[in-house]
């Protein structure tokens, strides 16, 4: 669960997944991003919001992006391709390419114990159940970011 109010901005986030992930401190190859909006002084994590409904496993054409058994989104590396048609399906952007790796970085929860979470210092990032309501909360800020990001890519 994501709360941006509480963001402040550090990126420890960043640093624990791209170590955590390819075990060196790699912000750019990280699974999370902390985007900052300087003039508004707020900072925003993002990462994989774990869709109900996942453009970017809609759109794979080798099926590498499923839901495992435990509910969350993964790329398979064996079936990926490369084609990075995920990363332009994804409405918020929290898919990338990692050259590094020689394919597709995505949030997979860290198997179920996100190192972002257990080392975020202001409790931005939590991971725990969602409700209902923290589910309806979700959707609302990820239409929000999406008509903002619209916006800044037209």
């Amino acid at each position: 669960m994501l709360s941006p109010e509480k963001c402040i901005g550090c990126r420890t986030c960043e640093v624990v997944c791209s170590f955590g992930k390819i075990r060196a401190f790699n912000p750019k190859i990280s699974r999370v991003s902390v985007f900052s909006f300087d003039e508004a002084a707020v900072s925003v994590p993002m990462m994989c919001m774990q869709c109900e409904e996942p453009l970017c496993m809609k759109v794979c054409p080798t099926s590498a992006i499923t839901r495992t058994g435990d509910g969350v989104v993964a790329v398979d590396r064996d079936e990926c391709i490369g084609c990075k048609l995920c990363i332009s399906a994804c409405p918020l952007g929290n898919i990338t390419y990692s050259s590094v790796e020689g394919g597709i970085a995505k949030c997979d929860l860290c198997g179920g114990e996100p190192k972002c979470a257990e080392f975020c210092p202001s409790g931005a990032i939590e991971f725990k159940e969602p409700s209902p309501n923290v589910i309806a909360k979700k959707k609302a800020i990820a239409s929000k970011f999406k008509e903002l990001f619209g916006e800044v890519n037209e």
